[in-house]
């Protein structure tokens, strides 16, 4: 399998504000150097660089001046006298204005993000912008006549929404990544969200529609993150009602559990139909990874590889989640594995 990479993910890395302390994000660059070592170890196939897009790609399903604030946000925080990472200080929360765009760089951060877990730092516009080429640069491929194709992106994506960034996500890279197919003559897209986070940020972007399906297997809401999205009942709105499918799970699901879950989405794919599948791939259901608290372990991967292909479409998968940097390698490649040997 064709997998896209580059280094430039290494100038992204921040702090977080995580249990009431600042600390180093989870999500750091050793995440993307140990499945890169992985899928050379085992010879999963070429590795190449991305192309570059220009940025009314990305625009395509980001407003143009979300994406004008991540390209010059560490300016305007220097701009300040500030050299340390870029933190949001507040968030505009019910019954205050969301509108107006603040000036100030302080109400800008605020404004477009939802947690602190997404500092701006010197590199992380050309990090999020390379990450979403290689989004798209897998999609170019994909749509030139190959059957699946791994883009390694970092930073990961599928919390990111229409103008606002947040959990480690800045540019919705598998929401991009569906847009271009859409762009280039799809008539219809399906995006499936195999982390345990819920992608809040690519159901609300394709919430509307009918020619992007959105089905995601994720932690309660109840319980996990995001929390204030995720559930059952969120199926769509307008032309888009019936093309939105959240299956939330319990703390502790393990792959009995899961893969009945997994089964279901799967028919769903394949009664929708679509000329292409996007796969947004997290690892973060392993059972000892730190932030989540499903238990899948390293050779349900190899079964979730297997069911995916069963699908029968040509499958873009893009990384998003997995925070147990030892095993992330092994579980994001087990899939891989499993898809290409099914």
């Amino acid at each position: 399998m064709l997998t896209i990479y580059s280094d430039k993910h290494r100038l992204h890395h921040g702090t977080e504000l995580k249990d009431g302390v600042l600390k180093p994000c989870f999500e750091m660059p050793g995440r993307a150097d140990t499945v890169l070592q992985r899928i050379r170890t085992v010879g999963l196939g070429e590795v190449i660089a991305p192309d570059h897009f220009d940025v009314s790609a990305y625009a395509r399903v980001h407003s143009e001046r979300y994406v004008r604030f991540l390209q010059q946000a560490w300016a305007n925080w220097q701009a300040m006298g500030r050299q340390h990472d870029a933190l949001p200080l507040t968030w505009p929360v019910r019954d205050m204005r969301t509108d107006i765009e603040p000036i100030h760089i302080d109400g800008k951060l605020g404004f477009y993000a939802m947690d602190a877990g997404v500092p701006i730092t010197a590199g992380t516009w050309e990090a999020v912008s390379t990450s979403a080429d290689l989004a798209l640069t897998g999609m170019s491929r994909i749509n030139a006549g190959a059957n699946a194709a791994f883009a390694l992106c970092r930073p990961p994506g599928h919390h990111a929404a229409t103008e606002y960034m947040g959990g480690y996500c800045y540019l919705n890279n598998a929401a991009i990544a569906a847009q271009g197919f859409i762009d280039r003559g799809a008539k219809r897209v399906a995006v499936l969200d195999v982390d345990y986070h819920h992608g809040n940020g690519t159901q609300t972007i394709f919430y509307d529609r009918s020619d992007v399906m959105f089905i995601s297997l994720h932690g309660d809401p109840l319980h996990s993150y995001p929390y204030f999205l995720g559930h059952k009942d969120e199926q769509g709105r307008g032309e888009g009602l019936g093309f939105n499918h959240n299956y939330p799970l319990p703390h502790g699901t393990d792959w009995a559990s899961y893969q009945p879950a997994l089964q279901a989405a799967c028919r769903q794919l394949i009664d929708y139909a679509p000329d292409a599948l996007v796969v947004s791939l997290g690892v973060d259901t392993f059972k000892d990874d730190p932030i989540s608290q499903f238990r899948l372990d390293n050779e349900d991967y190899l079964h979730m590889g297997a069911l995916l292909a069963s699908v029968g479409k040509p499958t873009l998968f893009v990384m998003e989640g997995g925070y147990m940097v030892d095993d992330i390698g092994i579980n994001a490649v087990n899939v891989l594995q499993g898809f290409e040997g099914s």
